[in-house]
């Protein structure tokens, strides 16, 4: 009895010792199987890792690209394509290019090598093109722009009438103005009301200054006035607004240096725009200059700028509105009186009254005073004027006493 009772003691602890042994090689294992996926994950992140630099020194050490644009597709194989670099040159296909993909027009980069093309890139804009998009609006408001009350309704007629209530012109069967042409003296207010206009209206306002299109290389000016023009039919309804347009509209000449026949092609190209093959639609045109006896007259027809409107000296109701304006935010001593400081200011301009006004506080502020009294005024007039009369100007003004 006493044996059988060791015998199977025996058995029990050597079955809890085989548990015991069993359990912890299940916990070695579970470990290692842990380890393992770790290491595997590990192993999956080393080699995204590695593949990822690969291609970096891939790109690192490919040659450069050459940006094309395609002219005309011969056949599957071949294409004519305008370098970048000037030329135009008959190129291969790579394979991995769809040749259904390329059309005329279509932004290619080539091999820098075998000049062959290598993928198709995304149509773009150019960055100076970009930049003229006036992002934000100004705040100026028609209600800002004194003695032009004609202009103003002219304006709005003709350009941001269209854009809002397209739907009259269409029930009376009349196409809208394409263009507007602001012209008179400096500082008369064609670019204040241009900038009105880009408040008033819902559109896309772009604003170039004539002059950044002219370039010494040949047709890049022309270049740009088409890819204005398409960043405006492609952001439509927008309004281009062109200052100093006779910067490259003057009349042109039999006779000229390169440069005047370069100025002249962006001129032309800018006629095409306006009066081309390809509708305006939700386009229209701007325009500002100082000199419009030197534009040419192709310029200057119906079709292109339909209106021509003349912003002039304003008259002495014209200047006080302005002084109005310029005053209301202005804390006057009690004899200014603005109706007799309009006449002194006859002869002026519009941004000429706005120095008076901003003269006038500057004489304030020396005297250490917190309001703009009528002597400074009648200082002010009289600088500007000697100012003028500096420059050849002259009003009618005459000279102003300061007594």
């Amino acid at each position: 009895m006493s044996m059988t009772r060791n015998s199977s003691g025996r058995r029990g602890r050597a079955a809890g010792s085989s548990d015991h042994v069993i359990a912890s090689l299940e916990s070695e294992i579970e470990a290692l199987r842990s380890k393992v996926r770790s290491l595997s994950t590990q192993n999956t992140t080393l080699l995204k890792e590695l593949e990822y630099y690969r291609n970096e020194i891939k790109k690192l050490m490919a040659p450069p690209l050459i940006e094309a644009v395609v002219l005309e597709v011969i056949d599957e194989d071949r294409v004519v394509v305008k370098s970048s670099t000037g030329p135009n040159l008959i190129v291969n296909v790579s394979s991995r290019v769809d040749v259904r993909s390329l059309r005329p027009g279509t932004i290619v980069a080539l091999n820098n090598r075998g000049s062959t093309i290598m993928e198709v890139l995304p149509g773009r804009y150019d960055p100076l093109v970009k930049a003229m998009e006036v992002e934000e609006r100004p705040n100026v408001t028609f209600k800002d722009v004194g003695g032009l009350r004609e202009q103003i309704r002219e304006v709005y007629e003709a350009i941001v009438l269209p854009l809002k209530k397209p739907e009259l012109f269409r029930e009376l069967g009349i196409e809208p103005p394409k263009g507007v042409l602001l012209h008179g003296p400096p500082g008369t207010g064609k670019t204040l009301l241009a900038r009105a206009v880009a408040r008033e209206s819902d559109a896309v306002f772009i604003r170039v200054v004539a002059s950044e299109l002219v370039n010494k290389f040949i047709g890049e000016g022309a270049r740009l006035v088409r890819e204005i023009f398409r960043y405006a039919r492609d952001h439509a309804p927008a309004i281009i607004f062109i200052d100093e347009i006779d910067a490259i509209a003057s009349r042109r000449v039999d006779m000229g240096t390169s440069g005047d026949r370069e100025v002249q092609r962006t001129m032309l190209q800018l006629l095409a725009e306006m009066d081309g093959f390809d509708p305006l639609d939700n386009v229209k045109v701007i325009a500002a200059t100082n000199r419009l006896d030197l534009l040419d007259p192709a310029i200057l027809r119906p079709g292109r700028f339909d209106r021509i409107i003349e912003v002039p000296l304003p008259d002495f109701q014209g200047r006080l509105e302005i002084l109005r304006i310029h005053t209301r935010r202005s804390r006057l001593a009690s004899d200014v009186d603005l109706a007799r400081i309009a006449k002194l200011t006859d002869g002026m301009s519009g941004a000429e009254i706005k120095a008076v006004v901003t003269e006038a506080g500057f004489y304030a502020i020396r005297e250490g005073r917190r309001e703009i009294a009528m002597r400074d005024f009648l200082r002010a007039v009289e600088k500007v004027r000697r100012r003028l009369a500096g420059r050849g100007r002259q009003g009618h003004g005459g000279v102003v006493s300061t007594i």
